[in-house]
């Protein structure tokens, strides 16, 4: 059999272990791992000895053209995806929005007409549900996890804005999951808690981006991550709490897990690398998300999950928005866009924290790509082994890189992560096997992307 590409003297690297080896690629699937693999058994030959080669990682929570705060978020599916590529993201999971009357597939297959022109990698679909329609969402995610739709969220929060499910709804969501080997998402925050501090602070003349998180403390999350876990532990239903961001939630969720509960957490590394302080800032209005920074001891305890294994993926809540709109909350935070940019820095980051000794590259590997596709049922993703998708990034443990918006790919004109230093950069990254980002281009195109049909996975 004569390969399209061959990787030569690298070390490679899965969630449990890191040996040198070559890798083979034919017809964009991995089809050897070995060493001493034949020059002549390929077409094309890349050498990179003294390199790490990576599994792609997976982005599992995606805001791309999204409506949200009277304006659309900063990156369309294609720049997004783009940024994705050159930071060594190959998949990426878009959460569209359901309201009342739409159906889950109507909603699918509106967004993928999209992905299918602009995509410059593969992507996946998480669909947020508003309305059960009746009853009808939950006959029709049968339909839907056959198409491979197998996950879904639930915001626990924004009320005012018609996109909270309630808990009556939150566990039936959970019990058809169950059913269907389907995984609910939630967004944990307490809405009437941050109603009555936000309508507390606007009298009081408290209008600075420090109480955004004022009306978002620790325990306001903490509340509906318990009430969440809650529901999951007595129902044996599957539950993935997004962007965990409080110590004493994460800790319930923990509890939950150890006890058998089907709970997964995510976290983000905005959460990792700043704390509630940056909205003492005079930008803090451009670090205004939703769940917000935290204190130091949320951050500390959400680093020590990471190190124990207790915290099961990163991600990026990817929901950018220009500099300009994130001014409209200059002197009133309730008007600044929630969401910030991460889709290009999330794998970078947390190679960097391995790289420096904080945690392992297997454990970076794991967080970031084998543990989300084994989550969400991604079967040819995650992982380098053969007959897995030839997604591969190459990554230079020595090069120097300082995050700028000058150098991101993406749409947005400002990050948060502006003068981050890193020790060790992604120079290459391949999706099923073709190159689409060359130390620091982009070389792939759109519609590059492919949809990604997941499996159900009952636990």
């Amino acid at each position: 059999m004569k390969y399209d590409l061959l990787f030569i003297n690298g070390t490679v690297v899965t969630a449990s272990e890191m040996f040198d080896a070559d890798v083979a690629v034919k017809d964009g699937k991995i089809a050897c791992i070995g060493k001493n693999i034949p020059l002549e058994s390929a077409e094309s030959v890349v050498d990179v000895k003294g390199k790490l080669v990576l599994p792609g990682a997976l982005d599992a929570h995606t805001h791309l053209a999204m409506p949200f705060g009277g304006t659309v978020s900063a990156d369309s599916y294609e720049s997004g995806t783009r940024g994705a590529a050159c930071g060594g993201v190959t998949t990426i999971f878009d959460y569209p929005v359901q309201h009342t009357g739409d159906t889950i597939m109507g909603l699918v297959n509106q967004k993928k007409a999209m992905l299918e022109k602009e995509a410059c990698v593969d992507y996946a679909t998480h669909v947020c549900i508003t309305d059960l329609n009746g009853g009808a969402i939950l006959d029709e995610m049968e339909e839907a996890v056959k198409e491979g739709i197998t996950s879904y969220k639930c915001f626990m929060v924004y009320k005012k804005e018609n996109m909270m499910t309630d808990d009556a709804t939150l566990v039936r969501m959970l019990l058809r999951a169950k059913e269907l080997g389907a995984r609910i998402n939630v967004h944990a925050e307490n809405p009437d808690l941050i109603d009555y501090y936000t309508e507390k602070f606007l009298a009081e003349g408290k209008t600075s981006a420090w109480y955004h998180y004022m009306t978002r403390p620790e325990f306001v999350e903490a509340e509906a991550d318990k009430r969440a876990v809650h529901w999951a532990k007595n129902l044996n239903g599957p539950l993935h709490i997004v962007h965990m961001a409080d110590k004493e939630g994460l800790e319930a969720a923990i509890a939950a897990k150890q006890a058998g509960a089907d709970v997964t957490i995510e976290t983000c590394p905005q959460y990792l690398e700043f704390t509630c302080d940056v909205y003492k800032r005079e930008d803090g209005r451009n670090f205004i998300c939703s769940p917000p920074m935290k204190g130091k001891e949320s951050q500390d305890a959400l680093w020590t999950a990471i190190k124990s294994g207790d915290i099961d993926i990163i991600a990026t809540d990817h929901c950018p928005f220009q500099s300009y709109e994130k001014d409209w909350g200059k002197d009133d935070f309730t008007k600044v866009p929630n969401g910030c940019a991460g889709i290009e820095n999330m794998y970078p980051y947390m190679l960097d924290a391995a790289n420096s000794g904080k945690i392992s590259f297997s454990r970076a590997v794991d967080l970031c790509a084998t543990k989300v596709a084994q989550i969400f049922g991604c079967e040819d993703k995650g992982s380098l082994a053969v007959g897995k998708d030839a997604d591969i990034v190459i990554y230079d443990k020595d090069k120097d890189f300082t995050i700028s918006i000058n150098n991101m790919h993406t749409n947005c004109d400002h990050t948060i992560w502006e003068g981050k230093k890193l020790h060790g950069y992604p120079i290459q990254t391949y999706l099923r096997g073709q190159l689409i980002y060359d130390n620091g281009e982009f070389v792939g195109k759109p519609g590059m992307g492919k949809f990604i049909k997941r499996k159900p996975v009952f636990r």
